[in-house]
Formats: C-alpha cells, structure tokens, sequence
C-alpha cells in the first residue's frame, strides 16, 4: 500500500487532518508527519495573546498517524476489505515534555506493542523539527 492511499483512506478532513505524510511504515511501525497551520481555530483561544498547541490536539496527531494510520497499514496487509473505516479510541496516556507553537512540524514515530482481533495499541513518540522529543505514551484504538 502507497503512503498516499493510507492517508486516503483516513477518515478525517480538514480542519481535524492531522497528517501531512507518512515517512516509513513495516509490520512493525509507522512514521509521519504534520505541520499545524497557524491559521487553525484552536490558537485564538488557547493560550490568549499566547498561542500553543493544545495537548488534546498532540495526542489527536499522534493517534492519527501512530495508530489510524498504522492500523489501516496492517489490515490491508491482512487482506480485510478496506472500504469504510470504523475508529474508536479505547486508551491513551501520554506525557508532555515541550510545546508545539503554529507553524511548528512534528514527527511522530510509532511502534506496534500488539495487533489483534483488529484492536492496535502502540507506543507512540513525537518530535519537534529539532529532534526534541515533545510527548510519548501509548495510544489503543479498535479498527
């Protein structure tokens, strides 16, 4: 499967798209990545004068492609039809380590702990462009 029919084949659009590309993926993990616009609705309230990426909208990102997208990646290589994608988001606990400003590129870097019975649950990291490492945790998720 091509980077570009995954990310096809997530069920989100703009303005709640938080893929940009996918970088790598195997059996084992996934890698991509999204730049925020800073023209999103969420920096005029949060913080005001002061604007930072809300946590929910990390975690979101890193879902999105950490486990979404890494998900859609291992049920086509399991031969499942793949015409309508059903997500529900079973567990997350992630910590926080640096913010992410708009305008700012993030990396997300997944890696599988288990995949079965279609239900994903990985380790999840994301990066700054600088290689700093923003927030990390494990993120679960049935497809």
């Amino acid at each position: 499967m091509e980077f570009e029919e995954i990310i096809a084949k997530l069920p989100y659009q703009d303005p709640f798209l938080f893929v940009d590309e996918i970088l790598e993926v195997d059996e084992n993990g996934i890698t991509g990545s999204y730049t925020y616009d800073a023209g999103h609705d969420f920096y005029k309230g949060h913080f005001k004068n002061n604007p930072v990426t809300p946590g929910v909208i990390l975690t979101e990102t890193m879902a999105q492609i950490g486990v979404v997208s890494f998900g859609i990646y291992l049920l086509s290589k399991s031969g499942n039809p793949l015409n309508e994608i059903n997500i529900a988001l079973t567990s997350s606990e992630v910590d926080f380590f640096k913010p992410i400003f708009p305008g700012e590129k993030v990396i997300v870097k997944s890696k599988k702990e288990y995949f079965r019975f279609n239900k994903l649950k990985c380790k999840v990291e994301m990066f700054n462009e600088e290689g700093v490492l923003v927030c990390r945790g494990k993120i679960a998720g049935m497809i």
